[in-house]
């Protein structure tokens, strides 16, 4: 029975996450694993550190700004051990140390900064404290891998101020918002109006370039039709008027001259005034 104990400590099987710090006689002689790992009964011990990404969550902790205001601060630390030999033999317990150098990095870092940068920078906060963390713990063998800040809680008269001026930011945007949207209808409804009588106005001008075209075109027709009448044409028109005129019961009648001249370059066109002056010069 004695003898079966022996032989269950002395071999181990190592997990691919795991590793064994191996000491014989109290003098470290080695890292081992993963997979089968056999060690001398009684005069060899082991470590197990496993190689796993941790997290540890840091308690909230109250920092005082540079600015002396005082917050309350939540944060993980995510680690990991990149040197099994290290983290052993540099440090009796690498997750409470790196709880308490988290800690007062944490105020360290808060402390150079005003509340309002300490609200509005959380990622600042976050890389700085993993740079600072990392230069420490790296003596140790474990790798600070991210540092998130879980949650930031400001004083309650900070918090109160905070509330009304996210109420007073909100109205400021919706009035914003509300006198961009009577400007652009403003906007809108100028142009329509502008285009409606842009239109209006080239309507009235094509009505009138038309109408001009058309009164043009009634004149040339006219001349046209006055260029066919010929003057005999004419002649005979002004003696049927002539005519009516005769008929009616006044004594005198008046002739325009028009029509006697008319007359006149008819007969001479036609060789009546011509023959007359013959006879009388015979």
């Amino acid at each position: 029975m004695f003898l079966v104990v022996i032989i269950s400590r002395s071999i181990k099987i190592v997990p691919e996450y795991e590793r064994l710090v191996v000491f014989r006689l109290g003098r470290m002689i080695g890292v081992r694993g993963p997979g089968l790992v056999i060690l001398v009964p009684i005069i060899d011990t082991a470590t197990k550190v496993d190689l796993r990404e941790f997290v540890v969550d840091i308690p909230p902790q109250t920092c005082i700004t540079k600015d002396n205001a005082p917050v309350d601060i939540d944060l993980l630390v995510y680690m990991k051990v990149f040197d099994p030999a290290l983290a052993v033999t540099s440090v009796s317990n690498y997750v409470t140390a790196a709880t308490g150098i988290a800690m007062t990095t944490l105020r360290a870092v808060v402390g150079d900064l005003i509340l309002d940068d300490v609200l509005a920078k959380r990622e600042y906060i976050n890389s700085t404290l993993r740079a600072k963390l990392d230069e420490i713990t790296d003596r140790w063998g474990i790798k600070v891998t991210s540092v998130e800040i879980k949650e930031i809680k400001p004083p309650r008269d900070v918090q109160e101020a905070m509330i009304k001026q996210m109420a007073a930011e909100r109205n400021r945007r919706a009035m914003i918002l509300e006198a961009d949207g009577k400007k652009q209808a403003a906007i809108l409804e100028a142009e329509g109006y502008r285009e409606s009588q842009i239109k209006k106005a080239e309507g009235d001008k094509q009505a009138e370039i038309l109408r001009a075209e058309g009164i043009a075109r009634s004149l040339e027709l006219v001349n046209e039709a006055a260029a066919r009448v010929g003057v005999n044409t004419l002649f005979l028109q002004y003696l049927e008027t002539l005519a009516k005129i005769a008929e009616s019961p006044a004594t005198k009648i008046v002739v325009p001259m028009e029509l006697m001249t008319g007359i006149a370059r008819v007969l001479s066109s036609i060789g009546v005034i011509k023959g007359s002056e013959e006879r009388g010069s015979e």
